[in-house]
């Protein structure tokens, strides 16, 4: 069997609870279901030990994710992760706004209509001028949110090199 090991610093309580793993921080809780017959998830001495049943490529390469997964959540639940997105406009001057857990995008390319993407639960989104920070403990829901926002104002049938209008991520998943 393979074994990885997960240490888990000072301030920082993880639990294993059949296969969902609860780590709680000072800066948030997080959980997660790692559902898999191959892999085993114990805690033991102050770390997490995910076990693989199998020697087979598959079962070690998914106690690697699965190992990977739950440093992510340790990470965030200390320091949240930023993505950091910049706005952009050539032709029509466009401004975006937060509104509880909508993101609206107006006057993209001239259009009445503005562009609304629903942001998922967790995270925290900020605008100042030209820029936009998003913010949360789980690396997958600011990644999540920030590629919405970015696909919102995608340009199709449009020459990219002439209308470089949309909003643009400049960083990802840095640790505050």
């Amino acid at each position: 069997m393979s074994t990885k090991l997960v240490t888990i610093p000072a301030g920082v309580e993880v639990k294993a609870e059949n296969k969902t793993i609860i780590v709680k921080g000072p800066k948030a809780e997080l959980r997660r279901e790692f559902p898999s017959k191959v892999i085993a998830i114990e805690s033991a001495d102050g770390k997490l030990e995910v076990k693989a049943k199998d020697k087979t490529a598959f079962a070690r390469a998914l106690a690697g994710s699965f190992t990977a997964h739950i440093k992510n959540m340790i990470t965030g639940v200390q320091t949240p992760y930023v993505y950091t997105l910049k706005v952009t406009f050539t032709h029509f001057p466009m401004t975006v706004l937060v509104t509880g857990s909508d993101f609206q995008v107006q006057n993209f390319l001239g259009e009445k209509k503005p562009r609304k993407v629903k942001l998922p639960a967790g995270i925290k989104v900020s605008v100042q001028g030209d820029i936009i920070k998003i913010e949360s403990a789980d690396l997958e829901l600011a990644g999540k949110a920030a590629t919405l926002i970015e696909q919102a104002t995608h340009v199709s049938g449009r020459d990219r090199r002439v209308f470089q209008d949309g909003i643009y991520i400049t960083q990802k998943g840095k640790v505050r």
